[in-house]
């Protein structure tokens, strides 16, 4: 057993109120560079949407992540046979309208501007040219546009859906969305790393956290093919990669990152977690089905003896045995099994987890013209002119009920197995019905019970999930483990001038050899 250690996280989607001000956060600190005004090293996309860049998901165009070749897996669109074939030309990379031209707005010709018979106005000028342009894209370009035929109707996860099951999900008594923030995943099995010719990419040995050296990056650009989440971006002034480096600096001052510190909703988690390194090759090309299953079946219980004695032997400090064993996420993703991986097809065993969303009731039972629809615990009532009453029979309906798609998100987050996050909603339903019972003691006993069975929880269970969700402090939220810099062992062999890179020099031009 090869125990390491992998700083991770939890985003809490049931909690997320799309406010971007993580997004904020993140750009102010690390992307506010001319060559980096495009870069959203965090983005909160609208599903069911399209994201960023544009199909992102979509891995028959942008050829990401890893596939299956027999007993092993190989890179998808990239690696050296294939690195090498689109070395002039390739055809896999996203381009900038993909993602969109930068641009701002000349602010001073409102001020400027000679008296005249028409207001003032603030063209859009590129922040690439300098030239006025037309807006056609944008970061949340998308944002609660959920319905529409140009940016929901094109969400590759729908793919899945038959006809009646997409229409369905737009018509308007059904329409619902919900927000899906994205950071780099960290990845235990990184194409990104995997992918690139000039050994720039790396995964840091003592917390896993995976970095790009700017020294050595010569800009093949093999790492945005590679990564399926497209979060590896190429700073067209400097000519190197750049990615979220987790705000490495204040987690080695003990800090959380910038993004996670600032959320509003507080939907964000990140603690340590131990993985068998042994095993990752195994879990990585697992037959589809299995992916999820093999990939929670890596994480190791750090209150386990034979765990924790495996780990010291791994050079794994006390210390971050000690964070390990209060890890938030860890009681989200093994303890409570709340928690999935975005995209586990993509093969790179993420290391950012989900708690999938419930969505609202539906108000009403069937079509007003008789289609049929099934019966669900909600009372349809019509008034004289023809409307719904969006009042329940039940305070709260069964999952059957949601108004998304339970095989949409079984797409998104278990490739595919409507168990898996049928289960996970079963789980926060009977947390909600735990805490009504809780607070006002209007519902049925036997209701409860059953719901506390079929959730596989107790009432304790129910309540440490309820005093995780709602009332963590900080200091519960994110545990931080203490940097061990002095002890650390690269995951990546390098020269003494490369070990401990930081992804430090964003700003430098490219080195000439």
């Amino acid at each position: 057993m090869d125990v390491r250690a992998q700083v991770s996280m939890v985003f809490h989607l049931d909690k997320c109120i799309g406010c971007h001000t993580c997004s904020i956060a993140c750009k102010n600190i690390w992307t506010d560079r001319k060559g980096a005004e495009y870069m959203w090293w965090n983005n909160v996309e609208t599903k069911p949407g399209t994201g960023f860049p544009r199909r992102w998901e979509d891995q028959a165009i942008y050829r990401g992540g890893w596939e299956k070749d027999g007993d092993t897996i190989v890179l998808k669109g990239a690696g050296k046979a294939k690195g090498l074939l689109n070395l002039f030309h390739n055809p896999a990379l996203p381009v900038l309208d993909d993602y969109y031209e930068p641009y701002t707005y000349q602010y001073l010709n409102l001020i400027e501007a000679p008296a005249g018979e028409d207001q003032p106005t603030a063209r859009p000028v590129s922040l690439i040219t300098g030239r006025p342009m037309d807006i056609k894209m944008g970061p949340n370009w998308d944002d609660d546009l959920s319905g529409t035929p140009d940016y929901a109707r094109q969400d590759p996860n729908l793919a899945d859906l038959s006809l009646s099951e997409r229409e369905a999900l737009f018509t308007i008594e059904r329409l619902a969305f919900f927000y899906l923030p994205r950071i780099c995943n960290h990845c235990l099995n990184p194409a990104c790393v995997a992918s690139c010719p000039s050994g720039a990419l790396y995964k840091r040995g003592e917390d896993g956290i995976v970095l790009i050296n700017q020294d050595v990056c010569r800009a093949w650009r093999m790492c945005v093919t590679a990564c399926p989440y497209k979060k590896t971006y190429f700073n067209w002034s400097t000519g190197k990669s750049e990615k979220c480096i987790l705000c490495y600096p204040r987690l080695e001052a003990g800090l959380a990152p910038a993004c996670m510190h600032s959320c509003v909703g507080r939907i964000r988690y990140l603690g340590v977690l131990l993985y068998d390194a042994e095993q990752l090759h195994a879990a990585a090309s697992a037959p589809e089905a299995e992916l999820v299953a093999r990939q929670l079946d890596l994480i190791l219980d750090p209150d386990d003896p034979a765990v924790a004695a495996a780990a010291r032997a791994s050079g794994v400090p006390e210390s971050t045995l000690e964070a390990a064993r209060r890890s938030p996420v860890y009681a989200f993703v093994k303890r409570f099994g709340l928690a999935l991986p975005l995209h586990a097809e993509f093969r790179t065993l993420p290391m950012l987890f989900y708690v999938p969303p419930l969505s609202p009731v539906m108000a009403s039972l069937r079509a007003g013209d008789g289609e049929d629809r099934p019966r669900h615990a909600v009372a349809k009532r019509w008034d004289e002119a023809g409307l719904y009453d969006t009042r329940m029979e039940e305070l709260f309906a069964d999952g059957a009920c949601s108004r998304l798609s339970l095989r949409y998100l079984a797409r998104l987050f278990a490739v595919g197995d409507e168990a898996a996050v049928a289960m996970r909603l079963r789980r926060l339903l009977a947390v909600r019905l735990y805490r009504r019972q809780q607070t006002v003691g209007d519902l049925d006993a036997a209701r409860l019970s059953a719901a506390l069975d079929a959730a596989g929880y107790t009432a304790e269970t129910a309540e440490a999930v309820y005093r995780l969700t709602a009332l963590a402090k900080f200091d519960e939220r994110f545990v931080v483990p203490p940097a061990h810099r002095e002890t650390a062992i690269e995951a990546l062999e390098a020269t003494d001038e490369r070990k401990g890179a930081a992804g430090f020099g964003f700003n430098r031009a490219p080195r000439r050899p």
